[in-house]
């Protein structure tokens, strides 16, 4: 079995920011961008990641508002473009940069599995990775760049209704029929929960954003957004209590209860929408690295992305808290990359 000097395990900014740095260094990295499952589409883990779930991305550097029609037809590949929506000219869209991403890897001769690991073996050299269809793979050095998946409440009746109105990702669902001119309930208070709000507006009759607190924790931009959407009606000091519905109709509302006197109220809506942040994707690594309370991985140097076990790397929101953006995602996983590239040279 030939041994991989570089696997990248992961789908995201951090993963193709890795594969592109890694391949000019000619080490021929090999990426497991994730499988096509059920699964892996409930939890919004499909390949290419969280930011393929996103509209707009306006905050990326190198790409403003305009018309980049003509640049994606030529840059990412016709079979894939063909299947995506028209350019909005609103700047660049999650699916697109993404797209982006994973071509430019690819031309600098990444190769690409779409397939997920689910076990490793970091106590060995090299280094043995399980993937779902069974392929076992050996590498000097790994990136882990596997991103977080969105979180749920765990209400039984949350659990009951997933798919038939409960949903995680309103870009993923918000077009569909049952959701069309009819109202919908957001839950949480931060920028992806506005954002979530903000783009169902445009198909709902009303969006409920309900927040436990009495204001919310998004940034200024995206809460004067939310406030100046009419479509938007805040429903503050509450928390999800109870989905409801029926067999035959799926999710026909919610009961809401107050953080200040506990009295419950029903809003009446045909879905809900989860927007209360992340859990990293490290379950696969069954505590081979330290990770954090939140189950982060640890970077144990500072300023690099060098992990518990010697040649294992991370990058991206798989072990990051707090920036969670694509561009520090993309940065770090360049970082990833120089480090693997050194770390191999210092090995020989």
């Amino acid at each position: 079995m030939a041994v991989e000097k570089v696997v990248i395990i992961g789908s995201g900014p951090a993963s193709w920011s890795a594969a592109i740095y890694a391949s000019r260094a000619e080490l021929q990295p090999l990426v497991f961008e994730g499988a096509i499952t059920e699964e892996n589409r409930i939890n919004g883990t499909l390949p290419l990641g969280q930011l393929n779930l996103t509209t707009e991305v306006e905050n990326y550097a190198g790409f403003p508002a305009g018309n980049l029609e003509a640049y994606l037809d030529k840059a990412i590949d016709p079979a894939v473009r063909q299947l995506m929506a028209p350019h909005s000219g609103h700047g660049i869209s999650g699916p697109e940069l993404m797209e982006l991403m994973r071509q430019q890897a690819k031309n600098f001769g990444t190769r690409i599995i779409t397939d997920d690991i689910v076990m490793v073996d970091l106590e060995r050299r090299p280094f043995r990775l399980t993937a779902l269809s069974g392929e076992i793979t050996e590498a000097q050095t790994i990136i882990v760049a596997t991103g977080a998946r969105a979180n749920y409440l765990g209400l039984p009746s949350e659990e009951a209704f997933k798919n038939r109105g409960v949903s995680a990702c309103a870009v993923c669902d918000g077009a569909l029929p049952r959701f069309r001119n009819k109202p919908l309930v957001v839950v949480g208070g931060g920028d992806s929960a506005v954002e979530e709000a903000s783009y169902l507006t445009k198909f709902a009759s009303t969006v409920y954003l309900v927040h436990r607190r009495d204001r919310l924790r998004a940034s200024k931009i995206m809460a004067e957004r939310a406030d100046a959407n009419k479509k938007i009606e805040f429903v503050w000091n509450h928390q999800l209590g109870e989905v409801l519905g029926t067999d035959k109709d799926g999710v026909t509302g919610v009961v809401v209860e107050s953080t200040t006197d506990g009295k419950s109220k029903q809003l009446d809506a045909t879905g809900l929408f989860l927007a209360i942040g992340h859990t990293p994707n490290t379950s696969f690594l069954d505590g081979q690295l330290q990770l954090t309370d939140k189950k982060y991985i640890v970077l144990t140097v500072p300023f690099r992305t060098n992990t518990s076990v010697p040649g294992v790397f991370a990058a991206g929101d798989v072990a990051d808290d707090y920036y969670r953006q694509a561009i520090t995602s993309a940065g770090s996983g360049c970082m990833a990359a120089l480090d693997a590239e050194r770390w191999l040279s210092h090995a020989e």
